[in-house]
């Protein structure tokens, strides 16, 4: 039984977090960088990392592990950080996501994924678009516009509005 959702063979990246692996579809994905220097931002939630300079613009950049409710990522020789572009109500924004590491990028057929379980799951089922079997594994994949909310949205913006004029609205309002 196929996912509704999922109707063509697409590629998507897979990628580890701790021991799991994950997909996304690679329409979403910018590029992969090596992991780099991450400016940190006051009073933001602690599953955002910081921000990035690529190319010139600010990037938010967001630890998925923490997300996930999982320990924070270490940084080791195969972390690195998957530039995405996501989607929340119609508003688009580029972010930075800390994978262990990136596997690689493959098709994937719709009857070869299931919907994801209801029970024993520890990530929110509503972000998980299906589970991918895959050489005898399963694989997580990730519908990357649902897992953050326009709250969180807001959040990535100011952050990175921030950093960019050097203050922070959130230093006005403390009166």
């Amino acid at each position: 039984m196929s996912i509704p959702a999922i109707t063509e063979t697409k590629p998507y990246l897979s990628f580890n977090l701790d021991e799991e692996i994950f997909a996304v579809d690679v329409a979403k994905v910018h590029e992969v960088l090596e992991f780099t220097t991450i400016t940190k931002i006051p009073r933001v939630p602690d599953f955002m990392s910081g921000v990035i300079n690529l190319r010139g613009s600010v990037v938010p950049v967001i630890d998925l592990r923490m997300k996930f409710g999982l320990s924070k990522t270490e940084r080791t020789i195969d972390t690195c950080i998957i530039v995405l572009e996501i989607s929340i109500e119609g508003e688009k924004i580029v972010i930075g996501a800390l994978a262990d590491s990136v596997q690689e990028v493959f098709d994937i057929e719709p009857h070869q994924i299931e919907p994801a379980p209801n029970i024993g799951n520890r990530y929110k089922a509503n972000f998980i678009m299906g589970m991918g079997k895959r050489d005898e594994n399963f694989i997580m994949i990730l519908d990357i516009d649902k897992i953050f909310s326009s709250e969180e949205l807001e959040v990535f913006q100011e952050a990175g509005s921030s950093e960019l004029s050097g203050t922070s609205e959130t230093q006005s309002n403390n009166s």
